[in-house]
């Protein structure tokens, strides 16, 4: 099987200029089909760097999706919820166009309307933590445009190396780098990028300077600036509530020292400021109205020491802060109220983290070992701060504590087996502000070990597995919520940690040259198993504590991700078959996707720099069910089925005024279909003409 092998820190060093270089090396048209010695590379050999170590993702014995900058350019998303749709057990809920509405879904993980589910799911911004969670908002903010790659890891194995609680998995974004654009030893780069799109009424504004002074110090500024109308539905109606106007921004610089060692240091900021903007970002309308501005910002600070002579350390040490703000103001709610929830208020999160990390390297005749060391600390502070000063019960104040220890291993014996162990271990404190009544600080243990395994049958054909236990433990708003009215529910300080056990099992193609020397076909099949005990979840209102542990739940699917790339095009498929049910009563929860099908057919003429494609997504019928919030009752609500349609457009003229202008055109939703994901609380977009001119001085 055609694989990257772990051939060590040392070896990484040499494999991963290559793998880069080979990357880069892209046939003329816009899709840049990727050619290296080896032959053609499809999306499943791309590199993936949230492992361990550098590996192809058709050699990672577990289930993981690259999302690389060319994807971004061809979809031209305007969210981040457009960019990782496609990925196979991968969804977005809640909100379908607003930005601070909406959650991540893996394997039927996460869900805006189960409060707290977003940190079963961990999020990371250039191995930032990133963590936001508040009544009828989403959990993530900011803009693709400052993205260059977004790294999904499926299932609980994936959590070792980021941190306890990732029943669903990881997300893993990072931001663009200077060296992106300062190619053939080039100082200096400016690229400038405009958009527009007709659904809305949409502009984007996009301007980065890439500059290298030295050969020792490189660094970047974006800025950005996005704004969206009003969008309607297939059939025309308002999605209410989906005007936005955000600008963001990105400064990023890397130093190396003489003795080779690298510092860096990023600053992420995306800001929303609305006006009579919808309450409830997701779900109903009954809320009403309100004055919002969200600041969000990411920060990070890291030393990096890999040292070439002694394969035993290559360490690096980062400081990270993750910082989101609401203030809320001019609350109109849609009935009388005097709730608290409408007062003007600001809520808030910040996470500070430290993280240190050692990778090593051993090798014997027969056999290489790696290993991979860490620690992590980390204080979350979550606020809420009312005009009035009073407690908001649904929104306790609190700090997490955490320490995080962690191994990981990787053994290569001979050259067909690799074994993945790992383990990890996390304390955390929470201790409740000063306003929650009858509370007190809670002191918890979260032990998480794995093993992954992969073994060659044939050169082309590899079998993998992976069997992992997670411990999630109550986060703040689980353990220290509470409220007084309709009905008295005290503070779940009595909670039990959600444990999951899940499986894996798989097998990947990998065939370079199978239908001409220049061609590859990569096929990754994953089936899996995740089976949660304590589910913590809402209590109804006959409970008499706000959060409660309500059983179990088992979630079993398959995935299967394929690709096909030769010079004059590709075809790519992402199929995702998810089911989560209630393990005491055998409903279908209402978190588990509908099963979905993605497949884009593109054609590349490299002789005129000219791509053009389609891409369907075909999503079957389902029926959920759900607990009521009040009575605790078995609801069930069906899905139609339905598919949708896009075409896209990349052309980079030779002459002519747009001479060196990467051109690109998109139509989405081509028939205008009205359609409904079972997720997501309001109809999708209807019809959207995409454009797009970016140019690179």
């Amino acid at each position: 099987m055609r694989r990257f092998p772990a051939t060590g820190r040392a070896g990484h060093r040499r494999l991963l200029p290559a793998v880069l270089a080979a990357t880069a090396a892209l046939a003329p048209a816009a899709g840049r089909a990727q050619v290296a010695d080896e032959g053609l590379f499809t999306p499943l050999g791309r590199v993936v760097l949230g492992f361990g170590g550098p590996r192809v993702a058709s050699d990672t014995p577990l289930a993981v999706t690259v999302i690389d900058g060319a994807d971004l350019d061809r979809q031209q998303p305007s969210t981040i919820r457009e960019a990782i749709d496609a990925v196979p057990g991968v969804r977005t809920a809640g909100s379908t166009a607003r930005p601070l509405g909406f959650a991540f879904n893996i394997r039927g993980i996460g869900n805006t309307e189960q409060p707290a589910s977003e940190s079963r799911i961990i999020v990371t911004v250039d191995g930032v933590p990133k963590f936001y969670e508040q009544y009828r908002l989403g959990a993530f903010f900011s803009d693709p445009e400052l993205y260059k790659r977004i790294e999904v890891l499926r299932g609980p194995a994936a959590g070792t190396l980021y941190g306890s609680g990732a029943v669903g998995g990881v997300i893993a974004f990072t931001t663009r780098d200077a060296s992106d654009f300062l190619e053939d030893g080039r100082s200096r780069a400016l690229r400038f990028r405009v958009g527009s799109e007709t659904n809305g009424d949409g502009i984007l504004g996009s301007a980065i300077v890439a500059v290298r002074p030295s050969e020792r110090f490189e660094y970047l500024g974006a800025l950005n600036y996005r704004r969206i109308g009003d969008v309607k539905d297939g059939s025309g109606a308002v999605i209410d509530g989906s005007a936005f106007d955000t600008p963001s921004g990105l400064l990023k610089g890397t130093w190396t020292l003489a003795g080779g060692q690298k510092v860096r240091m990023s600053l992420q900021r995306w800001t929303s400021d609305e006006d009579d903007g919808r309450y409830a970002q997701t779900g109903s309308t009954a809320f009403g109205t309100v004055d919002r501005r969200v600041v969000d910002t990411t920060a990070l600070l890291g030393f990096a020491d890999a040292v070439p002579d002694n394969p035993l350390l290559d360490d690096t040490i980062s400081l990270g802060v993750s910082d989101t703000t609401n203030r809320q103001s001019d609350a109109r709610p849609g009935f009388p109220s005097t709730s608290i929830l409408f007062e003007d208020a600001d809520y808030g999160y910040r996470t500070v983290t430290l993280k240190a990390e050692n990778r090593s390297a051993v090798r014997g005749e027969a056999w290489e070992g790696f290993l991979t060391l860490g620690l992590d600390l980390s204080r979350l502070d979550r606020t809420a701060r009312p005009a009035s000063g009073q407690t908001i019960g649904f929104h306790p104040e609190g700090v997490d504590r955490r320490i995080g220890l962690y191994a990981q291993g990787e053994l290569v014996l001979g050259e067909r087996l690799t074994l993945v162990p790992g383990l990890r271990a996390d304390l955390v404190d929470r201790r409740p502000g000063p306003l929650v009544p009858g509370a007190s600080a809670i002191e918890d243990l979260a032990v998480s070990p794995k093993v992954a395994a992969m073994y060659d049958l044939t050169r082309d054909v590899a079998v993998f597995g992976s069997w992992a236990r997670t411990e999630r433990l109550p986060t703040l708003d689980e353990l220290y919520s509470s409220q007084v009215s309709p009905t008295p529910q005290r503070p779940a300080l009595d909670l039990e940690t959600e444990r999951s056990e899940s499986f894996e099992l798989g097998l990947a193609y990998d065939r370079q040259g199978l239908l001409g020397p220049d061609d590859a076909l990569q096929v990754k099949l994953t089936a899996f198993r995740n089976d949660i005990e304590n589910l913590i979840q809402r209590s109804p209102g006959t409970v008499p504590v706000y959060f409660q542990n309500i059983g179990a739940a088992e979630f079993r699917g398959v995935e299967i991700e394929g690709s096909y790339e030769a010079p004059g095009g590709y075809l790519r498929l992402a199929y995702g078959r998810v089911r989560g049910t209630d393990a005491d009563f055998g409903y279908t929860l209402a978190s588990t996707p509908a099963d979905s099908l993605s497949l884009t057919l593109a054609r590349r003429l490299p002789g005129r720099n000219l791509e053009f494609g389609w891409t369907a997504q075909v999503v079957d019928a389902i029926s959920t069910s759900a607990r009521d919030g009040m009575t605790g009752a078995v609801v069930t609500t069906d899905f139609a089925s339905y598919d949708v349609h896009d075409v896209f457009l990349n052309w980079t003229p030779d002459d002519g005024i747009l001479a060196g202008t990467e051109v690109r055109v998109g139509v989405e939703n081509l028939f205008d279909t009205t359609f409904r994901n079972n997720l997501d609380q309001e109809n999708g977009k209807g019809r959207n003409f995409r454009l797009s001119l970016t140019r690179t001085f």
